[in-house]
């Protein structure tokens, strides 16, 4: 059998910051990645899919990374249960071009497509729904888990080993690699979304309208102005969403109304200098974004339009330049919705600009320690790296944590050890499950050595 192919890159995440080089192996199966982990050196391993986390949990400087993109089987597609056989280098892109000609739908989707369901599974990813189907892990039937000592073990959600099945949800590739799972997808008419949006003119109204109906929809978010003060401060656009049946289609809809309809249309040149989004283009594109989308209901859309607009244009982090920039996303208790303004009129003052702002609702959690959502108000904002940018993220985080709110681990490139304590209050309880299972810290990422994870 042909030995993995391996080389030296240097690796970064989505946010283009801190870049580190490691050894990179792609293996084609479980035997490989069982060798790769037992034959890390001291440095440790960790598993890499897309490379769409924002900040560093995908590099490992001077050791090894996983790129599990070389497992990218289907096994099997059962459209009465909606069951689903694959490997963790399968990416949400690829499951979704083979699932919706079956009439499945994958419940829970992020901002794009481009991650694998290893990541997701790592990441606990969420999307729009959360309110309604919870984060990514609790659509995970079972899952394959290849350990520190190269053995392998299957994962149930229930079952002898649900401690390091819910570790290992949102676990950040820090139990184990998983290298195979089974899901349960969701049964669909069509592949378009009925929409309704609504043009809101300051931020509280925004925020009332978002606490009220959300149960009427499957999907709800909204976007908000980051750079307009005064009495249209945090204006926004609501958009929530059902999926759309046959009898909601155009005749034309109809005649394929489970297609895939989201193409990339162009990738991004890496041609941006530092400081292409400022005041005055950040204000330029928030009031065009603001504009184009009028009150409307009951619009049919499809997945580009409704879900994944980013996704049209391919590297699009490129555009913030060759320093790259920030995601700061977090979640606070709902009853501290105070803590939105709070953020938004700090950020504001800072004179940092934000252009591709999320403001959402969650439901209800799940079982995993280190799961990011919980019920409560989250905040996304994508900041370019500048100056002032990380004596203002250190006063977000105290307000943030002052809440009792949390960053998200898929999100985070700069918080503190003590930041992360503070959000997460199930940490022993994660750390007792991995250190059963990785005694000697075999699994190992850069972020988990900034943040003393491991």
């Amino acid at each position: 059998m042909t030995s993995p192919a391996s080389e030296t890159r240097t690796l970064h995440g989505w946010g283009r910051t801190a870049p580190t080089v490691a050894t990179v192996i792609t293996p084609r199966g479980p035997d490989d990645v069982a060798a790769a982990i037992t034959g890390a050196g001291t440095r440790g391993i960790i598993a890499r899919g897309l490379g769409r986390s924002y900040g560093d949990p995908a590099q490992n400087a001077g050791g090894t990374v996983l790129d599990m993109t070389g497992l990218s089987r289907i096994h099997t597609i059962d459209a009465d249960t909606g069951l689903v056989d694959l490997d963790a280098g399968v990416s949400l892109d690829t499951l979704m071009r083979r699932a919706l000609p079956f009439g499945l739908w994958i419940p829970v989707l992020p901002g794009t497509r481009q991650v694998t369901i290893g990541g997701a599974i790592g990441a606990d990813i969420h999307g729009k729904a959360h309110h309604v189907v919870g984060s990514f892990g609790n659509h995970v039937v079972a899952m394959t888990l290849v350990l520190a000592d190269g053995s392998v073990r299957e994962l149930t959600p229930e079952g002898p080993d649900e401690e390091l099945f819910w570790a290992t949800v949102g676990g950040m590739g820090l139990t184990g690699v998983v290298v195979r799972a089974t899901l349960k997808l969701h049964h669909v008419e069509t592949a378009y979304f009925k929409v309704d949006t609504e043009q809101i003119g300051t931020l509280d109204e925004l925020m009332r309208r978002q606490t009220e109906d959300d149960e009427k929809y499957a999907e709800s978010v909204s976007w908000f102005d980051a750079v307009t003060t005064g009495e249209h401060f945090g204006r926004g656009l609501l958009t929530r969403a059902n999926h759309a049946v046959l009898d909601d289609l155009s005749p034309k809809q109809r005649r394929d109304p489970l297609k895939f309809d989201a193409p990339q249309l162009l990738t991004v040149p890496d041609v941006f200098p530092p400081g292409m989004l400022n005041r005055w283009t950040g204000k330029a594109f928030s009031e065009l974004w603001y504009r184009k989308s009028p009150t409307k209901l009951g619009a049919v859309q499809n997945i580009t339009q409704f879900l994944h607009p980013l996704d049209i244009a391919g590297e699009w982090n490129r555009a913030y330049g060759p320093r790259g920039f920030l995601q700061y996303q977090f979640v606070v208790p709902l009853d501290r919705d105070d803590v939105i303004r709070e953020v938004l009129s700090l950020v504001t003052a800072a004179g940092q600009v934000s252009a591709l702002n999320v403001l959402k609702r969650f439901g209800e959690g799940n079982r995993a320690p280190l799961s990011f959502p919980k019920p409560g108000w989250t905040l996304c904002l994508d900041i370019p790296i500048g100056p002032g940018l990380g004596e203002l993220c250190d006063e977000l985080d105290r307000v943030v944590l002052d809440a009792g709110g949390r960053h998200y681990l898929a999100k985070e490139s700069r918080t503190t050890p003590e930041a992360i304590r503070r959000g997460y209050p199930r940490l022993d309880e994660w750390r007792k499950v991995r250190a059963t299972v990785d005694p000697e810290g075999v699994f190992a990422s850069d972020m988990a050595r900034r943040l003393e994870l491991i």
